[in-house]
Formats: C-alpha cells, structure tokens, sequence
C-alpha cells in the first residue's frame, strides 16, 4: 500500500493537469481527508447591489475572501474557488484558527467598507461527508506560474446550500476589524468584447442526474469553448487597459488602509502608487526585478476565467453563435433533466487582481461579467429550477 500523503503536503502532491476539457476526469481528483475544513462566503442580495451598479464592490468583497485566508496562512497553498459574488476553499486542520479569524474580519471589513453583508461559514470535510456528499480536489494549471483547484462530489456545493440556510455560521469579527488584504487590487478598465458579447455561465447537475450524464454535458462544453481560438479567453493582451487614476481607487484605498486610518488619507497614498504604477506601465520602465511586459504576459495566462465547484463557472468572449451553441447545448441538458444552468451576456468583462510581489510570478486575476456576471448566471439558475 502507498503511504498517506500528510495533510501538509497533500494538495501540493497533487498532479497538475491543463487541458480543461479533462475537468470531469474522476481520476484527477483525490478526496480532501477527514479533518481539513471547507469555508464558504457569499454577499447576501448579491443581484440587488448589482443593480444599482455595484459589481466592483461584490467582486471585491469575493475576492478578498482568498486574499484574507492566503494572507493568514502566510503564502500556504490550500485549494480556493473565486465564484463572483462569494468564495469557497479548504484548508488542513492546522490553519483552521487563522483562516476562521481572517474570514471573520472579512465578513466585518466587508459591511464596514462595502456596506455589504457577507454570509460566511465553515464546516468540517468529515461532517460533510455523514451528509452523504463528498470533497474532491484537483489542480488546474492555467499556466506554469499559478494552480486553480477544482471541487467535485457534491461537498462544496452542500456546504454552501447549509450556509445559506444559517448552518455552520461563523460571526463577524469585532466593530473595526480589518483583515490584511495585502495585493488586492482593481486597477485596470473593464475589458470589452472583442468578439461579439461576454458570457457568464453556471452548470449545476439536474436533480437526480446520472454522474456519466452530467460529465459528458460538460465535455461537451468544454469541446465547444475550446474549437474557438485562446478557449475564448476574456483577457487578450491588446484589450488590457490601466489608466490613471484607476477605476478602483476607492475600494482599494479601503482594502489597503490600516485599522482606523482614515479612507481619504489612503486614498492620497493609493492615488500616489498608481500614478507610479501607471507610469512605469505606461512606459515599460524595467527597474527593482519588475518588467512591465513580463507582468502583463503572466496576466493574461494567469487568470481565472473558467473553473468547476461542483458547477461549471465560465466567464467567455465570445461570438453570437458560440454563445448560441453554448446555450443550444444545455437547453437540451437541461430538458433531459441533466443539468441546471444560467447564463448572461454583456458586453464586457472586469478584472480583480491578487499580486502578493509584482516581480513573483504567482499573481492571479479573477475574471468575472463586468454586468453581473456569475451572480447573475446563479440567479437566472435558481430561476430556471424554480
């Protein structure tokens, strides 16, 4: 018999795969053990704030969900999931307490700053499992410089059902709060639709729906995507624009400044750095192991735009008919009872940004639907099944 692997090293020991249309291959997942933890975050009326033209604000407030926890766990690796408006990830009994603490002042960072309200919980794997569901893991590899993981067995999905639901709550932190959210930032203009619309998707599995069914739905897809040239990538490098100042100072101000330091005061030092940043952008100055087109060229590779939680979650710029093919597909899923799905389409997409080091490789970009995006595609799935 091969020997466990320790809880330390267990997701880094799992292999890498990149071809995303293998994403349902059972065999590249590997059950979380007993006692690691599965967190989950939402904002609660995600839709409504949307409305009112707030889409930065929940993509921010998701965003920072895994900035906070990564930041306590001091650059561990553990397995996250960016879901738009929300968040959901995992970690190993020994980071509980600092994960539990960041999500907590996350949830208070959150209402005091967005005036947002962020539902939050953890739940441990064992404790899913005698629900009758399962945690399962793989490593994504977008590019050779970062890992997204990808969920399956029913557990991620069940954890945040029961959150919703007031199960496995975790209360905010105390009035003043303020998790460290080091390398959050929203600096670059909406990315517009280079080949027709945006397109936000959500697959849930149908209620009852056969495991094989469900699988051959989402290759499907997949195989769909990818005919298309870059997978439909929503972040081509000549649609990438940083301006000054940046679209989200603010909410970078109130991501960056330190407990009880004034909004306006940081603004000044964050419209300072931009400036700096926009500069040295602006005119590729190479300088402190930083080189503009470098970072840029990991941009593109290193975002995530597409990833599985139990559902497929895409964000593609797409063209009409691609988008009609895509929808096409899983309205005949969905009449066999297959799947669950919703879709919306924009115009563009936004980009929130984690760079722990500009001159490290490792920064990730989540990408959502600059109108709504997953939120939106979620709604129009809790529509579709009543």
């Amino acid at each position: 018999m091969t020997a466990p692997t320790p809880a330390d090293d267990f997701y880094a020991s799992l292999p890498l795969f990149r071809d995303f249309t293998a994403v349902m291959d059972p065999n590249l997942f590997r059950p979380l053990p007993d006692d690691w933890v599965v967190g989950t975050a939402d904002v609660v009326q995600s839709t409504k704030a949307i409305a009112e033209n707030r889409y930065k604000a929940v993509n921010m407030a998701g965003a920072a969900v895994i900035v906070a926890v990564t930041n306590a766990l001091q650059d561990r690796d553990f397995p996250f999931v960016f879901g738009g408006d929300g968040a959901s990830f995992a970690v190993l009994p020994e980071a509980v307490r600092p994960a539990r603490q960041a999500l907590a002042e996350t949830a208070t960072w959150v209402k005091e700053d967005l005036d947002l309200t962020l539902r939050i919980g953890m739940v441990a794997v064992s404790d899913i499992r005698a629900q009758g569901h399962d945690v399962r893991v793989a490593r994504y590899a977008p590019s050779e410089n970062i890992s997204i993981a990808m969920f399956s067995g029913g557990g991620i999905a069940w954890a945040d059902s029961a959150m919703k639901q007031g199960d496995n709550a975790v209360q905010p932190a105390p009035p003043g709060a303020h998790p460290d959210l080091s390398g959050l930032s929203c600096r670059y203009e909406e990315i517009p639709a280079s080949r027709g619309l945006v397109l936000a998707l959500v697959v849930a599995p149908g209620p009852g729906a056969q495991t094989d069914s469900f699988r051959s739905a989402i290759e499907e897809i997949a195989r769909i995507v990818e005919r298309t040239p870059e997978g439909s990538r929503p972040v081509p490098g000549q649609r990438l624009r940083i301006t000054w100042p940046p679209p989200g100072a603010d909410l970078e101000a109130r991501a960056s400044r330190r407990a009880g330091e004034p909004v306006w005061r940081r603004k000044i030092k964050v419209l300072a750095w931009t400036l700096f940043v926009f500069m040295v952008m602006r005119f590729n100055i190479v300088g402190g192991g930083f080189i503009p087109a470098k970072y840029t060229r990991e941009l593109i590779d290193n975002s995530d735009f597409r990833k599985f939680d139990d559902a497929l979650r895409m964000v593609l710029d797409c063209t009409p008919a691609l988008a009609e093919d895509i929808e096409r597909h899983l309205t005949a899923c969905a009449a066999l009872g297959i799947v669950r799905y919703g879709t919306h389409r924009q115009s563009a997409a936004m980009m929130t940004c984690f760079t722990p080091s500009p001159t490290r490789s490792n920064h990730v970009h989540f990408i959502d639907g600059a109108m709504g995006g997953y939120a939106m595609a979620a709604s129009a799935l809790k529509d579709s099944a009543g």
